[in-house]
């Protein structure tokens, strides 16, 4: 990374209490040691393991996040409209159709940048919600328009590789950073495309390491086994913080460098 660049720290999915504990205890030195102006986390799986709450999102915040995205689980708790609703930096998935509570955009300025956040679901496999792709180009213009001067950065969660790369190609030169989440398995794809996105198909976990996608995996095995519904838990135990950090040229706004990393 120059010293010069604009750097946004982006992580995984935070799943449950080891997450948050993780999150906590590596996060606020990293962001020191890389001088990162934003951080962004998707939360949606916060609150053991589906969903966010008050208490979650605070935990983030307090622990160096300044925005939480989020996707499909996001709705699962009872409080979730009221929270998402009331909170400017906790965004939803932008393209769920009109008239649900909360936003998926926001406009946030950093230690010295300006940046704006889009949050995205996909549909392949998902929900047949709103495009993805045509509420991007809305919400892009959109931000352009309003924001010239800031970074535009997509989260994009989805499950399909397929899906998030075309987001991504269509996307080129519009968007600072399109990365992906939902999977939580780190990809190592991490490239830079011919007109300055910096692309990454998943950040990966932030979560119990001892566990199949955070989950126990004694639960994991019994489902593929059975083939039945078994509620899944949140493992528990030590855990990493996954995710990537761009670095963004402040006058082109073109991506420069990406690093993957894991904290544990």
């Amino acid at each position: 990374m120059t010293d010069t660049a604009a750097t946004v720290i982006m992580l995984g999915d935070v799943v449950g209490p080891p997450g948050l504990r993780a999150v906590f205890a590596h996060l606020p030195s990293f962001i020191k040691k890389t001088n990162a102006d934003l951080v962004v986390a998707n939360g949606e799986n916060a609150q053991k393991g589906f969903g966010i709450g008050g208490e979650e999102l605070r935990a983030l915040l307090g622990s160096g996040v300044n925005v939480v995205t989020s996707g499909n689980h996001v709705w699962e708790r009872k409080e979730a409209a009221e929270l998402l609703a009331a909170e400017p930096y906790l965004l939803r998935p932008a393209n769920y159709p009109p008239g649900l509570p909360g936003r998926g955009i926001c406009h946030i300025v950093g230690r010295k940048y300006e940046w704006v956040v889009i949050s995205l679901q996909g549909r392949e496999e998902l929900y047949p919600i709103d495009c993805p792709f045509r509420t991007a180009d809305e919400l892009v213009a959109k931000a352009r328009k309003e924001h010239p001067d800031a970074f535009i950065l997509i989260d994009f969660h989805a499950e399909l590789v397929e899906e998030k790369e075309a987001l991504a190609w269509h996307l080129d030169g519009k968007v600072s950073v399109a990365a992906g989440t939902h999977t939580h398995v780190q990809t190592a794809d991490e490239r830079i495309l011919p007109k300055g996105t910096g692309y990454l198909t998943d950040l990966g976990m932030s979560g119990p390491l001892d566990s199949i996608i955070g989950v126990k995996k004694e639960i994991c095995i019994q489902r593929s086994l059975s083939q039945m519904p078994i509620k899944m838990e949140t493992a528990e135990g030590a855990a990493s913080v996954q995710g990537a950090i761009f670095s963004i040229d402040p006058v082109t706004k073109a991506c420069q460098a990406i690093e993957r990393f894991e904290l544990k």
